[in-house]
């Protein structure tokens, strides 16, 4: 019998906290700490997932089956989608092609002919495993400042893939800030 004046008095004390805090005023935000970088500019996920999904679209219907990567500007991803039947191999690549404009700035066929030109450039490429360059993947670009990047892997040849990766990133350019 003890328990229930025990459970009155704490559910009485919790309610009076209750009453207290919504009575203080709203703590504000913690500064970010120093030396933390901000959030990186790129499209809103929305916006990604648009992207992506219009090159899986684009690329089914010339009877592919992709991946689509597409990335903030510090290379982070925001969206991966691979269609029914993609393999890991696209999924790889996709990722690594929309890196490789993220690195550079520009399209991943640009790289890709810069790398069939210059060995030198070609075997600075292939130290980073991270990034691939063969074409596929395109920059997102707002005022001409680059805001992320869509790749897509899997097509044959890569060329197709920077088809469907141009058409994803046609589809939301009017609508990226």
């Amino acid at each position: 019998m003890k328990l229930i004046p025990t459970l009155a008095c704490l559910s009485g004390a919790v309610m009076l906290a209750g009453a207290a805090m919504a009575q203080a005023p709203a703590t504000p935000a913690a500064p970010r700490p120093a030396g933390l970088a901000p959030p990186a500019r790129g499209p809103s996920l929305a916006l990604s997932m648009e992207a992506a999904q219009e090159a899986l679209a684009v690329c089914d219907k010339a009877g592919f089956k992709v991946s689509a990567t597409v990335l903030d500007s510090a290379g982070i991803q925001k969206v991966l989608l691979a269609a029914d039947g993609a393999g890991m191999r696209p999924v790889t690549s996709s990722t690594a092609k929309a890196l490789n404009v993220i690195k550079t700035g520009h399209a991943s066929s640009v790289s890709q002919a810069q790398a069939e030109k210059d060995p030198a450039y070609a075997a600075e490429v292939a130290k980073d495993a991270t990034q691939m360059a063969r074409a596929g993947a395109v920059p997102l670009m707002v005022g001409g400042t680059l805001i992320g990047a869509i790749g897509v892997g899997g097509a044959n040849p890569s060329t197709q893939d920077e088809t469907c990766a141009k058409a994803g990133a046609d589809k939301i350019a009017a609508r990226l800030n």
